[in-house]
């Protein structure tokens, strides 16, 4: 299996599911994702997989839905949106032996309008918060991921917005990279609207280099999760 491009039939798939979002109609058309969306994703999986070990050597990168793929049934249980399937497509590479979404990756996701291509953590679950504020108490891991924050925004990536107010306790307000306890995540990312480039094998060409920016910013990031073991 080959990458060639996701598939606009999938994109048009996705459209329908928006507009009929239920597990009847979704089982009835199960035919069009497995075709549309699962293969293609498999397979940019798969390609997109071997080429990031050039990268990092052990990262996961798994061809399936539960492994680098995300499932396309919405967990409503700890979800504000109840519909009970997801309109957006979700891809995951992870290195470590962690919890995948607790561990640092390159990602993608991509609805009907755009496609988002980042890397790091998207969300620190309460242990892994404590850990990233206990590392970078560490001056030199506050200035760090400073510099490489500072390298990635002035290459045109974007970062998450803060999710704390407050400055966290145990650090001096007055310190230049305080604000670095301000997040509740830490990755970098950039956002494309559906284009020629989605639809053609040149995707994994500009993945690559976006992960290849990112690089730095991936490995701080396991570097940091792997602090607490």
């Amino acid at each position: 299996m080959q990458f060639n491009g996701f598939k606009k039939e999938g994109i048009d798939f996705l459209k329908k599911l928006k507009q009929n979002n239920s597990k009847e109609w979704f089982e009835l058309h199960r035919h069009e994702w497995e075709k549309n969306i699962l293969e293609p994703n498999q397979a940019f999986i798969k390609d997109m997989g071997e080429t990031l070990q050039i990268l990092v050597p052990t990262i996961n990168a798994l061809p399936k839905v539960g492994g680098s793929l995300f499932r396309i049934y919405r967990d409503i249980r700890f979800s504000k949106d109840k519909t009970p399937m997801k309109s957006k497509i979700g891809l995951l590479f992870w290195q470590g032996k962690s919890h995948r979404m607790q561990s640092s990756s390159f990602y993608m996701h991509y609805d009907e309008h755009e496609y988002f291509i980042a890397s790091g953590i998207r969300n620190f679950k309460p242990p892994l918060l404590k850990t990233y504020r206990n590392y970078i108490q560490d001056e030199k891991q506050r200035e760090r991921l400073n510099q490489i924050l500072k390298n990635l925004t002035a290459k045109g990536y974007s970062l998450p917005e803060p999710k704390y107010k407050r400055i966290a306790k145990n650090f001096n307000k007055d310190d230049k990279f305080a604000y670095l306890t301000l997040f509740g995540a830490m990755y970098a990312y950039k956002t494309f609207k559906i284009d020629e480039t989605f639809f053609s094998v040149t995707l994994l060409d500009r993945a690559f280099e976006i992960y290849s920016d990112m690089l730095d910013l991936q490995q701080w990031v396991y570097e940091m999760e792997r602090s607490a073991l």
